[in-house]
């Protein structure tokens, strides 16, 4: 049950507003805090997603929250705290480690509580790094997304007298599978991304374009099955944020043209509308090899109705039934993800579809938007109540 917000104000602070899953959270938060009665206010540096963002009810402030210079983060903690004053602000969010410790800062001196989320896990090889990231436990309540990641959070904190278990919630990020759906996408623009992969068996493989999120890998399994599997006519299709590693972009084109595959394998820019490209595929592919916290692309795989590859590890073995919503493979392991299409392919199109089925249905019970905003917004009326019986705002 999705508590009421009246008379509560929302401050949500993010590095910026560029498409990612902490970004789309940020959005679909703010968006039921407006829902609920509340008052939705968003401070980041900016991006392509603010309009998106005041579409739905939320306020937009411009402050350079993303630096990691401590004289920024200084700074941008005493405009959060006049901020806070200023608009009457019940709580504040922090969604990433340098704006936290702005927002850290903001909250002890308001007396507002604090909410830190972990969209993702941070290595912390020294100690300096570890006290750096030790700032998303410094808070009131932590929010995990994934059971994946409350286990290594708490794995590493657990000594620390900043740090308790009962301040953790797991809560899994919530996708929105309306847009996924079948009935929610131009059929029109599924022939599109159907003619963009051309005639074959239609395999993708959504992220971003860096080393970890395993294109290499599945470059390299899309080779050994041209070798040994030439009758399965692969069409590969690689889509994701290009700008940030462009070496490595180039170093994926190499290997490409060095297996001959130039004809089977396309490595395309980021879109906005990522329905049709997973609804003309035959599976898609999530080939992280660190693992995932959570791992968006599964779930909205699955709420596609398409059969999903996903590495075992990290949050995917939270998101995908191994053989009965899809096939988890070792991380890094070319010769088992070549293995796992084979085994797709071979099974035939009745068996994708039924795995497909039990995906959505896994997906809806779980993973839903609803689920997670109004599990986000019980962490917010349980704070509230705590600091009203304390005695504070």
């Amino acid at each position: 049950m999705t508590p009421s917000l009246q008379n509560f104000t929302l401050l949500q602070v993010i590095p910026k507003l560029i498409g990612g899953g902490a970004e789309r959270t940020t959005l679909e938060v703010g968006c039921a805090v407006v829902e609920a009665g509340g008052r939705s206010i968003v401070v980041s540096s900016g991006g392509g997603m603010v309009e998106e963002l005041t579409a739905g009810g939320s306020e937009h402030i411009t402050m350079p929250v993303e630096s990691k210079n401590p004289w920024l983060i200084a700074s941008n903690a005493s405009e959060l705290a006049k901020l806070i004053e200023k608009e009457g602000v019940s709580l504040i969010h922090a969604r990433s480690r340098a704006p936290a410790w702005s927002c850290l800062q903001a909250a002890r001196r308001t007396g507002v509580p604090f909410v830190t989320t972990y969209h993702g896990t941070y290595n912390a090889k020294t100690a300096l790094k570890k006290l750096y990231n030790s700032v998303m436990v410094r808070s009131d309540a932590v929010i995990a997304n994934s059971d994946f990641t409350a286990a290594n959070v708490t794995a590493q904190y657990a000594d620390k007298p900043y740090f308790t278990a009962e301040k953790m919630t797991t809560i899994p990020r919530g996708a929105d599978l309306s847009r996924f759906e079948a009935d929610a996408v131009d059929p029109a623009k599924i022939d599109e991304a159907w003619a963009l992969f051309g005639e074959g068996f239609k395999v993708i493989l959504p992220g971003r374009f860096t080393g970890w999120k395993g294109q290499r890998v599945l470059i390299d399994a899309a080779a050994l099955l041209k070798e040994r599997r030439s009758d399965i006519p692969l069409k590969i299709i690689c889509i994701g944020r290009m700008d940030e590693k462009a070496d490595y972009v180039e170093s994926l084109k190499s290997a490409i043209d060095a297996a001959g595959l130039g004809a089977d394998v396309q490595l395309l820019p980021a879109t906005d509308d990522l329905p049709p490209f997973l609804h003309a595929s035959d599976v898609v592919v999530s080939a992280s090899t660190e693992p995932e916290a959570f791992g968006r692309v599964a779930v909205e795989a699955q709420a596609t109705g398409t059969p999903v590859i996903a590495t075992a590890h990290g949050g995917s073995l939270e998101t995908v039934r191994d053989g009965e919503t899809g096939i988890l493979v070792p991380p890094g392991d070319a010769d088992a993800l070549a293995s796992a299409i084979e085994r797709l392919h071979d099974d035939g199109e009745d068996a994708r579809r039924a795995m497909g089925a039990s995906g959505i249905n896994h997906v809806r019970l779980r993973y839903s938007v609803a689920a997670m905003t109004s599990a986000t917004l019980m962490v917010y009326e349980e704070l509230k109540k705590r600091w009203e019986t304390r005695g504070e705002r």
